[in-house]
């Protein structure tokens, strides 16, 4: 099994689109683990690697691979399919109020 570990980003994308998850990057670790071992993984862009979950195959975590650790990392995931939970209009409008707010760096 490989080891895995789930960025912030990633925790917060899944509990938008799984809702009741106590610990959110727990169960990312749980489901990616699992899938890996079902070799549900393929290529994706960029290097980075896919893998399609066992329990919601439209659910799919997107990983890039640090090999000194041999730990997967996963950065982010989508959803697939015609009626994903979370529509696209909604996670864009997300994106753009992201840019638009300042960030401070104290």
């Amino acid at each position: 099994m490989a080891l895995v570990a789930v960025t912030d980003h990633a925790a917060e994308r899944y509990l938008q689109r799984v809702r009741g998850a106590l610990d959110p990057k727990l169960e990312v670790t749980s489901r990616v683990s699992r899938a890996v071992e079902a070799d549900r993984v393929e290529p994706g862009e960029r290097g980075a690697v896919l893998v399609r979950d066992l329990e919601d195959a439209e659910l799919v975590f997107i990983c890039i691979e640090d090999v000194p650790r041999g730990e997967l990392i996963v950065i982010t995931l989508w959803e697939g399919g015609e009626d994903p939970r979370v529509p696209k209009r909604f996670t864009d409008e997300l994106r753009r109020a992201a840019r638009a707010t300042p960030r401070s760096w104290v």
